[in-house]
Parts: structure tokens; C-alpha cells; sequence
């Protein structure tokens, strides 16, 4: 006799998504108490059995999730784009598609909303990174992240979109310029600005820059 595999499979395809939704609301519980311990205590200070118990998890939970405690440098990328909300931004870019000054609006909101919920955690990147390689290799990873979406939506134009002797490349490598946590923080904190204020000078500069 055959075993009864209809039943097994269907309990399978019932039971996946909530272990699917599961396992992601763990990862998120471990990313931010990785992000939250790290601010508090440094790299160094931090152990993962104390990131285990800030996110309400087994010590083991944590290592099956990031590896080690150097995969906990990717909780925090992890933690950073959930704050900025990935997806929104995905869904504005698809919403302003065959507009330049909308997708430029939208990606500028997410660098937005990324320095304005996790500067500090980036810049404890930058700044961790320059002695701890793991820290350094996460702090590249966000940048070419960020690259990588600007990229593909630059290469998505028409050559005639942008102004004569801007390419895909170029305007990415401008875009990652000016909007950089370095920019943000010091607008806003050394001279004052909104966020507001920041987000509209960035979506100003760039379609002078880029556009014709």
C-alpha cells in the first residue's frame, strides 16, 4: 500500500507558512535586540547569549538563525531595513514607475526614513568597522544594498532620461554621495534641519543633477 502522502503533503503546505511567518518574526526579535544591545554596549560588549535573552530566544535559536556571533553584524542590516521599511520604498518605486522625479522621490523617502530611524546604527558601523572586520564587512554590505536597487532603477531609463553625460553608474555614484548618513546627521544635527527639510533638498539637488 501506498502511504496516505496526499494528507501528509496537504499538513505540509498548511503548516508552511506560519512556520515561514514564524521563523521571520524570530529573525526580527534577534535583529533588534542585536541592534538594540550593540548601541548600548559596543561590539566588543556585546555576547550573543545576551542578544539571546533581550530577543526572548534560546541561546542555540540565535546561532541557527546568524551563525555566530560575526552573523550577528548582518542582524543589524537586517534590523536597519526593517526600520526604513524595504518594502514600502519597493512598492513606491513600482507605483512611480516611467517617472524619474517620483522613483527619485521615493528612494530619497527611504534614505530618509534609514538615517532618520538607524543613523546611529550605521554610523556605529562605519566607525566599529575601521577595527573589526566583521563590522566592516556588514557596513559594505548595506552600502551595496543601496547601490544595487539605485543601480537597477537608473538602468531601467532611457539613456535620453538623464542629462547629457550622466549615465546609470554615474548618477548612482552621485546619489550614494549626497545622500549619505554623513549629510543627514550633519544638516540635521549640526545645522538644524527637518528631516523634512533634508528629504526635499536631496530630491531637489538630484533632479538638477540627473535630469535634464
Amino acid at each position: 500500500m501506498h502511504p496516505p502522502a496526499t494528507r501528509t503533503s496537504s499538513k505540509r503546505a498548511y503548516d508552511s507558512p506560519r512556520r515561514r511567518e514564524q521563523a521571520q518574526e524570530t529573525r526580527a526579535r534577534i535583529a533588534e535586540a542585536a541592534r538594540d544591545l550593540f548601541l548600548e554596549r559596543g561590539w566588543a560588549g556585546t555576547r550573543v547569549r545576551e542578544v539571546a535573552e533581550r530577543a526572548g530566544v534560546a541561546e542555540p535559536t540565535v546561532y541557527a538563525t546568524y551563525g555566530s556571533k560575526s552573523g550577528l553584524a548582518l542582524a543589524l542590516l537586517d534590523a536597519v531595513d526593517t526600520a526604513a521599511n524595504v518594502a514600502l520604498a519597493v512598492e513606491d518605486l513600482k507605483a512611480a514607475a516611467g517617472d524619474p522625479k517620483r522613483q527619485i522621490a521615493a528612494m530619497v523617502g527611504f534614505d530618509r526614513r534609514l538615517f532618520e530611524g538607524s543613523g546611529d546604527v550605521i554610523s556605529l558601523l562605519s566607525v566599529a568597522g575601521r577595527s573589526e572586520p566583521e563590522l566592516q564587512a556588514a557596513y559594505e554590505e548595506g552600502r551595496a544594498r543601496g547601490d544595487r536597487i539605485r543601480r537597477q532603477v537608473f538602468e531601467g531609463w532611457p539613456a535620453a532620461t538623464f542629462r547629457k553625460g550622466i549615465d546609470a553608474k554615474s548618477a548612482t555614484d552621485m546619489f550614494s554621495a549626497l545622500c549619505s548618513v554623513d549629510v543627514f546627521r550633519v544638516l540635521s544635527e549640526e545645522r538644524g534641519w527637518s528631516a523634512d527639510e533634508v528629504e526635499r533638498w536631496w530630491h531637489e539637488s538630484l533632479v538638477r543633477l540627473l535630469l535634464p
